[in-house]
């Protein structure tokens, strides 16, 4: 972390004199490109409630933590949403159900279980708040390297299966009859997004999340001509919308997490007229 703060020291900017500006900017950096590039996937493969589901998940887990005594109940929220994941994809492969059926059917689950929890023998809710509304200026150098660490994780996996997923993402039969294992790639996907939404959820926010998850893969659709640029434009512009939104963040004094959902928003907005003239 030394050398990262002896960086932002040669940046001519006023906000960066300040350490926890320095931890949440690098949060950032490494956040983007997971929004990023789990946002292509997720938006092809028409899952975007199913993330919302997972952060009402992770809330569960947060609980459960919390009622257990736990110091860092993050990492059981991590448990409790990896095993809800596998629980999503067990049932999805053995349904003939809807898929927004059954992420109904676990979102409002989890949500239920969640609350139940915490407000269990009487228990107040306002402290589980920040993982409502998020606290990217609180981030932890422990939490940054849990997310470098999973950002390398997700990038190898990316490098290896991109190609498995897109088309198991498209045409799961077609993918399944050229010997693709559609359930196995399925179901690291969802494990990924787990860890991902969990690790993140004390940072942006659950009420917002999803948005982080959706928009930036959206507005790359509107104007990629291709998979590449598709994958590129996403991350881009979850970079940018996560470097403008700690910016108004820090001079307006607002939330972090909503600036950069609603920078994500505008983006969109933009793009979308393009999606227009090239249709």
């Amino acid at each position: 972390m030394s050398l990262w703060y002896t960086l932002c020291e040669a940046i001519p900017l006023e906000m960066l004199r300040w350490d926890f500006m320095k931890n949440a900017l690098l949060a950032l950096l490494l956040m983007a490109p997971l929004f990023g590039l789990l946002s292509t996937m997720i938006v092809t493969g028409r899952m975007s409630f199913f993330s919302d589901a997972l952060g009402h998940s992770a809330f569960t887990g947060i609980a459960l933590g919390c009622i257990c005594g736990m110091t860092m109940p993050i990492y059981a929220a991590v448990i409790f949403s990896v095993l809800f994941a596998l629980l999503f994809s067990f049932v999805r492969s053995r349904s003939n159900q809807a898929a927004d059926t059954l992420i109904g059917v676990f979102s409002s689950s989890a949500v239920a279980l969640g609350i139940f929890v915490a407000t269990l023998g009487g228990g107040s809710f306002t402290k589980y708040n920040k993982y409502l509304i998020g606290d990217i200026l609180s981030v932890t150098p422990a939490e940054i390297g849990l997310l470098a660490l999973v950002l390398i994780l997700v990038l190898l996996f990316w490098v290896l299966s991109v190609n498995r997923l897109t088309l198991t993402a498209i045409h799961p039969q077609l993918a399944s009859s050229r010997g693709i294992p559609v359930g196995l790639s399925q179901t690291l996907f969802t494990v990924a997004i787990a860890v991902v939404v969990t690790l993140t959820i004390s940072s942006v926010g659950l009420l917002i999340l999803n948005s982080l998850l959706v928009l930036p893969g959206a507005s790359a659709r509107n104007v990629a001509k291709n998979l590449r640029q598709y994958h590129g434009f996403s991350v881009l512009f979850a970079l940018i919308a996560g470097l403008g939104g700690l910016t108004v963040s820090y001079y307006s004094g607002c939330s972090a997490g909503a600036a950069i959902s609603l920078l994500l928003t505008l983006l969109f907005a933009v793009t979308f007229p393009l999606r227009k003239r090239r249709a």
